[in-house]
């Protein structure tokens, strides 16, 4: 999937609410000039409408049974300033693939 194609970015996380909202915080500001949606909801209720699905390297394989057959789902390890999650923001921003 291009970057420029994701209208719909969910955090995914678990019983914690505090660690992934920041998340969810930082990329809205970070892609607030794109057409993109940023939800946070937790990772056993993953919308299916959602073209991409962040969570923590620990969630990934629950994140990826709960996302749609072929959304892609990026981990990160760490909440802010993650490699993936960087080059997720500027996948979407520049055009780019994002990858499972």
């Amino acid at each position: 999937m291009n970057g420029k194609d994701v209208r719909k970015l969910v955090i995914a996380c678990d019983a914690g609410m505090g660690s992934s909202v920041m998340l969810a915080g930082h990329l809205r500001k970070s892609l607030k000039k794109q057409d993109v949606t940023v939800e946070h909801t937790p990772v056993d209720a993953i919308p299916g409408d959602a073209d991409v699905v962040v969570c923590h390297s620990g969630l990934a394989a629950r994140a990826r049974r709960g996302a749609a057959d072929g959304t892609p789902v990026i981990p990160f390890d760490v909440y802010l300033g993650d490699p993936a999650v960087d080059r997720l923001v500027n996948a979407i921003k520049d055009g780019g693939e994002v990858g499972a």
